[in-house]
């Protein structure tokens, strides 16, 4: 498996990330990270490995530069920049698309806290988008482009979780395709209890493993537009 620190250059900022790539990819899953966290968050480290060894190359970028995090820990004023996030992710995507050997693979998201709005956001603009994951994620920040997600959705929340619980038991009502929320009983929302984070993986590879595929001769753009 091929696991390197990348640097992402964009038109506006140059993201760091950490890219796996593991023998015979199936399938990329980028990550969009909460407030607060990066790509070395050890629950989204520890899904990407689940993932990985599932099959499935994965991006865990900053969507924040490092002077960006840095004045967002005082000030706040990034965290819940769904607009910014959600660019960032989508030019995180294309970058990524044009890379070697992934181009031909079909792309997905795995979103946590604030991060669950930006991956949801950019999925409702970019057809290729297969499919996508939220870990105690935040959909109801996603606004108005919930309506506009075609690409099969999975909110994983904690059963000890009730105010994410309910945000995304309004949001999965507003959510424009396939979605299915999934509760694991007795986690709360960083999924610390013992085995909450093996089922929030579980869960995550098996949705993929079920939506990250192509039939041959297919682009990733028209396999999800055969969806919609």
């Amino acid at each position: 498996m091929l696991i390197r620190e990348i640097d992402i250059p964009l038109a506006a900022a140059t993201l760091a990330g950490i890219l796996r790539i593991p023998e015979a990819a199936r399938g990329t899953v980028l990550f969009a990270h909460g407030s607060g966290s990066s790509r070395h968050s050890p629950r989204n480290q520890y899904v990407a490995e689940r993932l990985a060894t599932s099959g499935f190359a994965t991006l865990l970028s900053d969507l924040l530069t490092a002077e960006e995090e840095q004045a967002d820990a005082i000030t706040a004023e990034f965290r819940f920049d769904i607009a910014l996030l959600t660019a960032r992710l989508v030019g995180a995507t294309q970058w990524l698309r044009r890379q070697r050997p992934l181009q031909n693979l079909p792309f997905g998201y795995f979103g946590a806290s604030t991060g669950a709005a930006a991956a949801l956001a950019a999925a409702a603009q970019l057809p290729e988008i297969c499919a996508v994951v939220s870990r105690g994620g935040r959909p109801d920040l996603a606004g108005p482009a919930l309506a506009r997600v075609r690409a099969p959705t999975l909110l994983i929340v904690g059963g000890d979780d009730p105010q994410v619980l309910s945000l995304n038991r309004a949001a999965l009502a507003r959510l424009g395709g396939e979605a299915h929320l999934e509760i694991v009983p007795h986690a709360t929302h960083l999924f610390v209890e013992p085995g909450a984070l093996e089922q929030v993986a579980a869960l995550a590879a098996d949705w993929f493993g079920q939506h990250l595929r192509l039939r041959r001769g297919e682009s990733p753009q028209t396999s999800n537009a055969a969806r919609r």
